[in-house]
């Protein structure tokens, strides 16, 4: 039961997250409207990848120190499943971005494909597409040793390159993307304290959901390798 008080939280803080989040009053914002609801979804997503990439990368290291295989199935498992919320953030903020931020008065193909040159979303769609190639390292190899080694490496290498596709070159560029000066997006200003209530929890539920699925894929991978073993 000790060992599975953050399941039970991790079951409470989504739960309260599609309820409150889907039921509270929220600003009626200019181009947003009811759509801002998405930000306790899309960035609670990014928040969770973000964490499993953390997590992936810090066991890289433990590996290269260590030289032990079960910080290599670590990092990769939290670096697969880190994978799948950073896809499913860029499809609900790419959902998102063709509702508030394409041309209504354009066909919906032209104004997506006008809105899809939005650096951040080329940003992120680079440093998924590195950790996708992390994925195909790892399956090239065949030397269980030299795997873990080459891939704890490059493991490096792409959360290094996870700050400037994300978190800098789009903050340089011209965007419509929150943080940049003149957009019509969320900023601390327009989130009210409801929003705030729910939307800190959320990006802790998400997270967490994360990490049970990545403990979940370590297990059934350490269970898989015995099996053969034996």
């Amino acid at each position: 039961m000790r060992k599975s008080w953050w399941k039970i939280l991790t079951v409470v803080l989504l739960i309260y997250t599609f309820t409150a989040g889907l039921l509270i009053k929220i600003p009626d914002l200019p181009a947003l409207g009811q759509t801002s609801r998405n930000l306790f979804f899309h960035v609670g997503m990014w928040a969770a990848m973000m964490t499993l990439f953390t997590v992936s990368v810090v066991n890289a290291i433990r590996y290269l120190r260590t030289f032990n295989l079960k910080y290599d199935i670590y990092a990769r498992q939290y670096a697969a499943t880190g994978v799948i919320f950073g896809v499913l953030g860029y499809a609900t903020g790419s959902i998102w971005m063709s509702y508030t931020w394409a041309d209504p008065n354009n066909p919906l193909f032209q104004s997506f494909s006008a809105v899809a040159r939005e650096p951040k979303l080329i940003g992120a769609a680079i440093a998924l597409l590195i950790y996708f190639a992390y994925m195909v390292l790892r399956d090239s190899i065949n030397d269980i040793d030299k795997r873990a080694r080459i891939s704890a490496v490059y493991n490096i290498f792409a959360y290094a390159m996870l700050f400037p596709s994300i978190w800098i070159v789009p903050r340089i560029l011209p965007s419509l993307h929150p943080g940049q000066e003149g957009n019509p997006a969320l900023n601390f200003n327009d989130v009210s304290s409801l929003m705030r209530m729910v939307e800190f929890p959320a990006f802790i539920g998400w997270a967490l959901l994360g990490v049970w699925i990545a403990t979940l894929k370590i297990r059934s991978t350490i269970l898989k390798e015995r099996k053969l073993a034996s």
